[in-house]
């Protein structure tokens, strides 16, 4: 206390510089109607801002709800959709017979890891098996597909990217409906190549290549990429296709998981039928 006393005394004349300079400048805004008018607006300007900025950082900060909110609404849609697809470039249209709307069923989930540089390639997601997710699900973006779940704890889940070489997807050309597999060579993480796809087929640079719908895992018509190269091997009856993937991996931020609830059923026929 003493040495903030000190403290006034030594700095009394600064203090009261401060207090005459407050008295003035209110003598001024108070009988000055001029002085007032440009004092209120300056302040409004000024508050203005502040206020313009405080609501711009709040609405950033707000953004992950909002795209949790979004993830979780588009997930809702898809699953009220056909299961029956055709895209774009950027966007899921609907064909097909509304019949078969609820034969899958989308959860939206969140990206924890992701790795895209190494050999083998996996996907952490925010979601388990306390929210439903299991293994041999699919998973899709906005943009194509992304890979399969291979394991589950409670509250998280890893998939099988595609841009691992272990996951084969039953893939086919959208133009001809030629089928073949997909699957990556350890290369580019922006392509994935096509094989089995029969010499006298006719393939172009740009067709769209998307699931086929074989696999209990995806519906059909899922894009995958577009036809980049075609390859022809001396002595093989077969394309080898460059395809460009849809999905960049190093943007992978929220993502779907696809469940179809008739895949038991068709695998234990499956099996049945080998037997």
């Amino acid at each position: 206390m003493r040495n903030f006393l000190h403290f006034l005394l030594r700095h009394n004349f600064t203090f009261l510089f401060i207090l005459f300079e407050i008295i003035a400048f209110l003598l001024i805004v108070t009988y000055n109607q001029d002085q007032r008018d440009k004092y209120l607006g300056s302040s409004s300007k000024v508050t203005g801002s502040l206020y313009k900025t405080i609501n711009n950082i709040d609405e950033y900060l707000s953004l992950k709800k909002v795209n949790e909110d979004l993830a979780n609404e588009n997930a809702f849609l898809r699953s009220q959709m056909p299961t029956s697809f055709s895209q774009s470039k950027d966007y899921f249209t609907l064909v097909g017979d509304s019949t078969t709307t609820n034969q899958y069923k989308y959860r939206s989930c969140k990206v924890v890891n992701n790795t895209v540089r190494k050999h083998f390639n996996y996907i952490t997601l925010s979601k388990g098996s306390k929210d439903g997710i299991k293994s041999d699900m699919g998973v899709l973006s906005n943009k194509g597909i992304v890979g399969i779940v291979i394991q589950c704890s409670d509250n998280y889940s890893t998939a099988l990217s595609l841009l691992n070489p272990r996951l084969k997807i039953s893939a086919k050309l959208k133009e001809s409906d030629f089928f073949g597999s997909v699957s990556w060579d350890n290369k580019s993480t922006q392509h994935v190549i096509l094989d089995e796809i029969p010499e006298h087929a006719n393939v172009n640079i740009g067709d769209q290549v998307i699931t086929s719908g074989y696999s209990s895992t995806f519906p059909e018509g899922i894009l995958i990429g577009t036809v980049d190269q075609v390859n022809h091997p001396e002595g093989e009856s077969f394309f080898r296709i460059k395809v460009k993937l849809s999905v960049d991996f190093s943007q992978l931020k929220y993502v779907e998981v696809v469940e179809n609830i008739y895949q038991k059923q068709q695998k234990q026929l499956e099996e049945e039928s080998k037997q």
